[in-house]
């Protein structure tokens, strides 16, 4: 009878904590796959949220940022969505357009951006500059400028990103209009011998160039640092052109339709603090919005910096994107 008592207990129990489990609220974020794939932050994030909030975060992927613009403008006001994670600056104006998010009504200040902030609607969590990365081993001199790679028809070959898919693609199509204007399209055409394709997005394009099928590939100025955290090698470098870096800042935003507002809102405030902030630089391999109390990684330390940052506002990408594109599609595609 005691026996059959305690096992009674028992079964209540379990299938109290089992209510209880399926009970908890679940936060919906939205995010790029490589952030909470294997080697991102997303687990290191969801289990630090988690943590604090009483509920489950639940991940759902797009391939990068401009998929996620893209399943938003499909989904519109029935999106799953309470928060959108990885968001590019650079597509902000369009996916505000979208009016699928809300206010995120925080005070956004201390933070290391090398430019001011004021989006009501979106906060930033980490940022860094394009850039082309190389083997020092097997390239000792590099291109000083974008120029210089684009212009000498003897430059090391590259591996490049579509900017109608990839955050890295866009920033290069902004990068070279920055830089060559309305002479972009010649710009395009007299790179086009040495590209060796297109990817859809960062992660194929990066392996390829590990792979050696080309000299250069379009990435970060803290690619490197994975290289030396990691794997120990300093041969893989950043190269740092005379005309500037573009940049890329990486977002967040909360869903107007969100049916957790009060978890969204505790969401977006965590983003900004420490137990986030700590897991960008060697988890994302990007550098924070706010710089943790104990600093940079010594990886990230002695890393090549830009002189000057370039950056186009949201409004005038959103102006300007299918221009720019043809433009880019006119002279690769020829």
């Amino acid at each position: 009878m005691l026996r059959r008592t305690l096992l009674t207990l028992a079964s209540l129990v379990l299938a109290a904590n089992a209510a209880f489990a399926q009970s908890k609220p679940v936060l919906t974020v939205y995010t790029y796959g490589s952030f909470a794939g294997k080697y991102g932050p997303g687990k290191t994030v969801k289990e630090r949220f988690e943590a604090t909030c009483g509920c489950e975060l639940a991940w759902v992927t797009a391939e990068d940022a401009g998929s996620l613009v893209g399943r938003l403008r499909l989904e519109g006001a029935g999106t799953k969505a309470d928060v959108v994670l990885g968001l590019d600056v650079n597509l902000a104006a369009e996916a505000r357009a979208l009016d699928v998010f809300a206010p995120h009504g925080m005070e956004v200040k201390d933070l290391a951006l090398p430019i001011a902030w004021s989006d009501d609607t979106f906060i930033p969590f980490d940022w860094g500059y394009y850039a082309f990365v190389y083997d020092s081993d097997k390239l000792p001199n590099p291109p000083k400028s974008l120029k210089e790679l684009v212009e000498n028809p003897n430059g090391p070959k590259v591996v490049l990103q579509d900017p109608r898919t990839s955050a890295p693609g866009l920033g290069l199509l902004l990068w070279m209009q920055k830089v060559y204007g309305d002479k972009a399209g010649e710009a395009w055409t007299r790179l086009k011998p040495r590209i060796v394709t297109f990817t859809k997005g960062w992660s194929e394009a990066y392996g390829l160039f590990l792979k050696g099928e080309a000299d250069m590939v379009m990435s970060y100025t803290t690619s490197p640092a994975y290289h030396i955290a990691v794997e120990k090698k300093a041969n893989y470098k950043a190269a740092i052109f005379s005309e500037g870096h573009y940049m890329q800042v990486e977002i967040a935003g909360m869903t107007r339709t969100t049916r957790q507002p009060e978890l969204a809102k505790k969401f977006m405030a965590f983003v900004l603090g420490e137990p986030f902030q700590s897991a960008m630089p060697e988890g994302n391999w990007m550098l924070p919005a706010r710089t943790p109390a104990a600093g940079l990684p010594a990886a990230f330390k002695d890393l090549a910096q830009p002189r000057k940052a370039l950056l186009f506002t949201p409004e005038e990408v959103q102006q300007n994107r299918r221009a720019f594109t043809d433009t880019w599609l006119n002279a690769t595609a020829r």
